[in-house]
Order: C-alpha cells, then sequence, then structure tokens
C-alpha cells in the first residue's frame, strides 16, 4: 500500500491484522523465523477470507523468548519491550482512524504481555477495541488427533506440520529429531513446568529438553498441518466477521 490506499482502507477495511511471532530456537530442522512465519501465512489467510474488509499491518517479527537463550541464534525482547511495541504500532493506527485490531501470535511466549497490553489499552484508548489470538493452541482439538508424543509442543509435531504445509522450502527434514517425548525424561521440577494449569511454573528451555524441542517432530505431516492451520484459520474468520459487522 501507499499511503493514498492506506487512506481509503481506513474506511473500507475497519480491521488491522498485525502477524506478530519471535526470533529464536527451533530445534535443527527449522529456522529461527518460525513463529513469525505462520503467523505472517496464517494473518494472510484471514485476510483474504475477509474479502476486503481487513488489512495487514506490519509484522512484529521478535518476541518475547527469553526461556529460549541458551540456544544460538535466539533474540528476545523484554516484556515491557514487547508491551511498548505493540501500544506504539496500535497507537498510530489509531492516530489514523482504525478501531479494531486483531494481533495473531505465533509465539506463546507473547501471550502474557499482549494479555496486559490489551488492559492497559481499555485506560488508554476506551474507543479502540483490541484483540489477539494464538495458532496452534487454537485448534488444540484438531492438534489432539494427530500423531504426538506424550510430551508434545515447542518444535514437535504440531509446529513441524504447520511448516511443512506453509513453507516447507524452509524445514530441513533430514535434521528433524526427537526431543524430550516423555515426561520421565525430565526431573521432577520440570514436569511441573509442562504439566499446565495452575499453580504455573516457568522454566528455561534447555532445561526441558537438550536440543530445545518437545515431541517428535519426525512424525509431522503436511497434512496434519494442513488440518491446523485451516482450523485456526476458520475460527479467526468467524470470530472477526461477528466483531466487524457488530
Amino acid at each position: 500500500m501507499t499511503t493514498l490506499e492506506a487512506a481509503e482502507a481506513v474506511h473500507a477495511s475497519p480491521l488491522v491484522i498485525i502477524p506478530a511471532g519471535a526470533f529464536e530456537q527451533h530445534g535443527p530442522g527449522m529456522p529461527l523465523a518460525t513463529d513469525t512465519i505462520r503467523a505472517e501465512h496464517v494473518a494472510e489467510l484471514v485476510a483474504a477470507e475477509l474479502a476486503g474488509s481487513a488489512v495487514i499491518g506490519p509484522s512484529v517479527p521478535v518476541g518475547v523468548s527469553p526461556h529460549h537463550l541458551a540456544f544460538a541464534g535466539t533474540v528476545t525482547l523484554t516484556t515491557t519491550t514487547l508491551a511498548a511495541v505493540v501500544r506504539e504500532y496500535v497507537g498510530s493506527l489509531h492516530r489514523h482512524g482504525w478501531r479494531k485490531i486483531l494481533v495473531i501470535t505465533g509465539h506463546g511466549g507473547n501471550n502474557a504481555t499482549l494479555t496486559t497490553v490489551a488492559q492497559d489499552l481499555l485506560t488508554t484508548h476506551p474507543d479502540l477495541q483490541f484483540a489477539w489470538t494464538p495458532l496452534t493452541s487454537l485448534a488444540a482439538d484438531v492438534v489432539a488427533g494427530l500423531r504426538v508424543s506424550e510430551v508434545h509442543g515447542h518444535s514437535g509435531e504440531a509446529e513441524t506440520a504447520q511448516m511443512l504445509h506453509l513453507a516447507p522450502h524452509l524445514v530441513h527434514t533430514e535434521r528433524l529429531a526427537p526431543g524430550t517425548t516423555r515426561p520421565g525424561e525430565l526431573d521432577p521440577v520440570s514436569r511441573l513446568s509442562l504439566q499446565g494449569g495452575h499453580p504455573a511454573l516457568t522454566m528455561r528451555y534447555d532445561r526441558l529438553s537438550p536440543n530445545g524441542v518437545l515431541g517428535d517432530p519426525r512424525n509431522a505431516t503436511p497434512e496434519g498441518g494442513r488440518a491446523v492451520v485451516e482450523a485456526a484459520v476458520a475460527r479467526i474468520v468467524a470470530f472477526a466477521r461477528t466483531w466487524i459487522d457488530a
């Protein structure tokens, strides 16, 4: 878009979608930008389904990833910095007239910060509506139907499957290797970190897995990735259509 087209889009396309991701290790077989790549692809698919009622804003390519810093290449923002970046993106878009903004995040480490930003915006921008969504967990029922390990998650079956569907040329399939696949491979404290629910314990990934992988990405298939992506896109689109029309 040029600035002229952006000015028109404020009226024709009331929703701005912002893809957010991370720049962090994804095991030996997937790129550091995996989470951003997935978020950008899904944003494009959602915008296409919304047929002109949404535009895609600039990506947030680096997220909150201190738990991956033991692995080479990982770059992280603090929660404070990510919150400031998102608020300033939103503030700029709000200045031009947009009042509905949706962040699609491919990285779970961004979730807590996005929740905080949403609360703050209720005070600082009361006329603005801000929403955010994860990807893989939005299709948890589909993931449960895939061939997944007892322990699975980061760089495991579901994420690898999505990349095999969306950007297969970036996956080094010959390097895919299992990481932690069973609770018994972890010490008791590490198991607490992965049990889900609350109390919640945050832990470094080099303690959870020697290669940064949870699960066995060798079991991932493009067909499984397509199913996860299609479910996530359909659910985001359904939400967005109701929101835009309200």
